[in-house]
């Protein structure tokens, strides 16, 4: 149902701030900067390999701008979704509501881009409280182009999006959505000893979302939480950011075997960032 996760969305107060402030941290220019007229937003994309990442605020008025704004009152700037792509948008949304889902029908959206007026135009099926349970979800199924790549990515850029952590209180219930209801691979399900806690892996093209369960006696809730970035050389982005000014970790072995990771401590907006090299 659905083929990537398509991209993540942080909301921020000031888009031209957060953008120069990721551009240090990604060490590349967005693909696009533009506006959701409509909605009453603006946004700045950092496009990779496997995703793409959306800075976004408001700039209007409109849902788009409530939502943004909901969010920063409720909780600050940082991480408040992720959107899944998919290649038949109603397939999709037949799919749900075969499972049981209301879901409302497909919608139009349009994206101007400031420099050149050039539109990119997609479908979109937001999905229904119990699928999101906290997270800003829905569907997207993209009718123009593909965003282009950036042209400066190298070893010392992250080139890909690793993995996205979420906290959940509900396990089994993230399961029903994510493997049963959106048919996202379940490739790990186990209790983290040393933490005491449940953890959960899903993958889809490439990237892990990691599921920890931290139990209470709320209503079922997910949250976002944080995201590692793969890079080729740490050792060199390591150098590449505290030349800019940004605080980051020493680098040192991760928990998985053969990695080294660093932790970025500013600059990402409330958006706690791994850096990851895989060496084998």
């Amino acid at each position: 149902m659905f083929t990537r996760l398509d991209h993540l969305i942080v909301a921020v107060k000031d888009l031209e701030e957060a953008e120069n402030n990721y551009k240090k941290l990604f060490g590349i220019s967005p693909v696009w900067k533009g506006a959701h007229k409509d909605l009453g937003t603006s946004n700045s994309l950092f496009n990779f390999e496997n995703t793409y990442f959306e800075l976004l605020s408001a700039s209007g008025n409109g849902a788009g701008a409530d939502l943004v704004n909901h969010y920063l009152a409720q909780s600050g700037e940082g991480l408040i979704g992720m959107v899944f792509a998919t290649e038949d948008i109603n397939s999709a949304s037949d799919s749900l509501v075969e499972k049981g889902f209301l879901v409302e029908e497909p919608s139009s959206g349009q994206g101007i881009n400031n420099s050149d007026q050039q539109t990119r135009n997609w479908k979109n099926l937001f999905l229904p409280p119990e699928l999101t349970r906290g997270i800003f979800s829905f569907v997207i199924e993209h009718l123009d182009e593909n965003l282009p790549q950036s042209k400066a990515l190298n070893a010392s850029s992250p080139h890909k999006l690793d993995h996205v952590v979420i906290n959940t209180n509900d396990a089994d219930g993230f399961i029903k959505i994510y493997k049963d209801a959106f048919n996202i691979r379940l490739a790990l399900d186990k209790i983290i000893e040393h933490w005491n806690k449940r953890m959960l892996f899903f993958r889809l093209n490439k990237t892990t979302i990691e599921v920890i369960e931290q139990k209470d006696d709320l209503p079922s809730n997910d949250q976002m939480w944080g995201l590692a970035w793969d890079v080729k050389d740490i050792e060199k982005a390591h150098k590449r950011l505290t030349t800019e000014g940004i605080e980051v970790t020493p680098v040192q072995k991760g928990i998985k075997e053969k990695t080294l990771v660093a932790t970025i401590k500013s600059h990402n907006h409330n958006v706690p960032t791994l850096l990851i090299q895989h060496l084998d």
